[in-house]
């Protein structure tokens, strides 16, 4: 009966993974910088434009292949995707094209961690505007702008001046809205 439950979309990079960590680590050595992901997270406006100017200067890294492939998960993303399963249709959603190595990696990287979803549940694009779901968990306003549904902003250093959309911090946060 699963075309009877809601539907949820959850993006990849910084949802499900820690892409903004492996960014972080590969800018440090890139440039011999420290940057932290907790510094950034909790720090103040300059240094975030510091670190992004770094990070834009040389992120060529992200088109190598092999770089989307073993990124960490996310605290508590497989458990709590696995409950909402149980009660939504779940898609996994990431603008990927833009990295046409990640295609592969994202999905390896997928069955290495979410055996569960399958492949007919993940959809790689370039926007996630023709995205149609009840909800879209996504760590950029630019997705979340978009989407007819109820969007979550999920925390990310790169999105703490946003306002304007419902916010969890954690997986636990995302259990406890959808699913208590």
């Amino acid at each position: 009966m699963k075309a009877l439950m809601k539907r949820i979309a959850i993006d990849m990079d910084d949802v499900l993974s820690k892409t903004t960590h492996v960014i972080i680590d590969r800018i440090n050595q890139i440039v011999s910088t420290n940057y932290t992901y907790e510094e950034l997270l909790n720090g103040d406006k300059s240094l975030k434009e510091e670190f992004y100017g770094q990070y834009l200067a040389n992120n060529s890294f992200l088109w190598e292949p092999g770089f989307f492939e073993h990124i960490p998960v996310n605290e508590d993303a497989i458990e709590v995707v696995r409950k909402l399963t149980e009660k939504y249709e779940v898609f996994i959603v990431s603008a990927a094209t833009e990295f046409p190595n990640s295609l592969k990696e994202k999905l390896t990287w997928m069955e290495m961690h979410f055996p569960f979803i399958t492949w007919k549940h993940i959809v790689f694009c370039g926007h996630k505007h023709m995205i149609q779901a009840d909800y879209l968990i996504d760590d950029h306003e630019k997705n979340l702008h978009t989407f007819t549904g109820t969007p979550l902003l999920f925390t990310a250093p790169h999105n703490l001046h946003i306002n304007d959309f419902k916010r969890v911090n954690n997986w636990k946060e995302v259990e406890k809205l959808l699913l208590d």
